[in-house]
């Protein structure tokens, strides 16, 4: 079964978790990641297109996190990711982590858009537009 875009699922290896068998809450961020990055490039926007035809990319500048509970050793977890604002040099993705239908963590991460020298650059036209389509849907 193919999943929408703005959703994912992973395994939670040992790699993940503490001696208890507990996910380790960094092993979250590194989930979000790959939730953020499945949702662009599902949207025609990997990262590598974004860093040569666009000039830029997309930096975590902030995120607000709210630890609910633990996923464990073998759980499958999904991660939901859709945009929830977009500015003129950045954008706010909300996520959940949620394993059987419970979410266990939430998320919001906002992105910056900045150039190779750094700075903060505009949303290119076609990130914009792209996002603009499914305003509220949860992409």
């Amino acid at each position: 079964m193919t999943e929408p875009a703005g959703r994912i699922r992973t395994r939670i290896y040992h790699e993940d978790t503490d001696a208890g068998g507990i996910v380790y809450h960094t092993a979250y961020l590194r989930f979000a990641e790959r939730g953020r990055t499945e949702l662009l490039r599902s949207l025609g926007h990997d990262h590598h297109g974004l860093r040569f035809r666009e000039g830029g990319g997309f930096v975590v500048r902030s995120m607000v996190i709210d630890y609910a509970a633990a996923a464990r050793l073998d759980d499958e977890v999904e991660i939901e990711t859709e945009v929830a604002d977009v500015k003129g040099a950045s954008l706010v993705m909300r996520q959940k982590v949620m394993h059987d239908g419970r979410t266990l963590v939430s998320m919001d991460v906002r992105l910056a858009f900045i150039g190779a020298g750094g700075r903060a650059m505009r949303l290119p036209a076609a990130i914009r537009e792209t996002f603009n389509r499914y305003p509220g849907e949860g992409i």
